[in-house]
């Protein structure tokens, strides 16, 4: 059966803008969201997120985020008891194609490698480190930490980025109202 926004069933439609190059420098708002949207990072109480254990390992692995990936930075965070919203920066790259490179799509691979430093190469390498610290934490070689894929929006102008802070830093205070809590009361 081919539905008209996919090209066959068990392949995903991709919410990426078609044309836009996700390694070029700029903001992106992303969330990331745990397996089964268990509530694993921790626990909302006080209009605050107390994190776990496991939690405590994503808040650090993606700080280090930074550190460990040139061009990277880091902007508001929150750690939600089963979802991340955090804004990463893409700074401008020093070795960017000259005049007359083509430019590449946001999804594509070159040869079937990820494509160097762009966003998904970003949060896959920090959600993959998440997930090593947690078989580790877990003794389980097939823990499964996150859903796949992450949800990101380009933030355009100095609006937006104030809007987005503010939304990132009242997270824990409308937890009760959130779409990924599984109490929330419609």
């Amino acid at each position: 059966m081919i539905d008209p926004d996919r090209k066959a069933i068990g392949r995903r439609h991709s919410i990426r803008l078609p044309a836009f190059d996700y390694a070029s420098a700029g903001g992106y708002f992303v969330t990331i969201v745990a397996a089964n949207r268990a509530c694993v990072f921790g626990e909302v109480g006080d209009n605050t997120c107390t994190l776990s254990a496991l939690g405590e390992v994503v808040e650090t692995e993606w700080r280090r985020t930074a550190e460990i990936r040139d061009g990277v930075a880091l902007d508001e965070l929150v750690v939600m008891p089963n979802h991340l919203h955090g804004i990463v920066w893409i700074k401008v790259a020093t070795d960017v194609p000259t005049e007359g490179t083509p430019p590449r799509a946001p999804t594509l691979r070159a040869f079937g490698k990820p494509v160097s430093k762009s966003l998904s190469t970003i949060l896959n390498n920090f959600k993959g480190r998440v997930t090593t610290h947690a078989r580790e934490l877990t003794g389980t070689a097939d823990q499964t930490v996150w859903q796949r894929g992450f949800y990101e929006r380009i933030i355009r102008n100095d609006e937006e980025l104030r809007r987005t802070r503010e939304y990132i830093i009242a997270n824990p205070r409308l937890w009760s109202e959130d779409e990924e809590n599984p109490a929330r009361k419609p």
